[in-house]
């Protein structure tokens, strides 16, 4: 993964395709995902569908990333790389909340990235359990 798309976003139907009217920083005008989270989603599961969104602006409150603001959606869990060594990582909720971790095998994302995304998110309340992790 890079350092911005990781958000899974759940979403109603008719929201999925909102377009960024240019409120959210980073993130091109329009943005439009509808057709690509609408040929990706299982219609037998019912509407809606989820996409991968970008986490740019999740540091403010309230959050302005793609999911609180173009689809006016909370997200299911995002991916915080841990500081300082950035080897393991933390999903939270929409609240911030702890959900899972992992320490990645293998071949990690480069750490540019890693480092990158805890940065897109510090000063928010997404960073508060990557920034006290500590595995029991």
């Amino acid at each position: 993964n890079d350092d911005t798309y990781c958000d899974l976003t759940a979403m109603l139907g008719e929201v999925s395709h909102n377009q960024n009217d240019g409120n959210i920083e980073g993130i091109a005008t329009g943005n439009l995902l509808g057709p690509g989270i609408q040929v990706a989603s299982l219609p037998e599961l019912g509407p809606g569908g989820s996409w991968s969104t970008c986490i740019n602006g999740c540091n403010l409150e309230p959050p302005q990333d793609v999911a609180h603001v173009q689809f006016r959606s909370r997200v299911a869990f995002k991916l915080v790389w841990c500081p300082p060594d950035f080897k393991k990582f933390v999903l939270v909720d929409d609240e911030g909340e702890y959900l899972a971790h992992g320490e990645p095998t293998g071949e990690l994302p480069n750490e540019f990235w890693r480092k990158r995304n805890y940065e897109l998110v510090r000063g928010g309340r997404y960073a508060r359990v990557a920034e006290s992790f500590k595995e029991e």
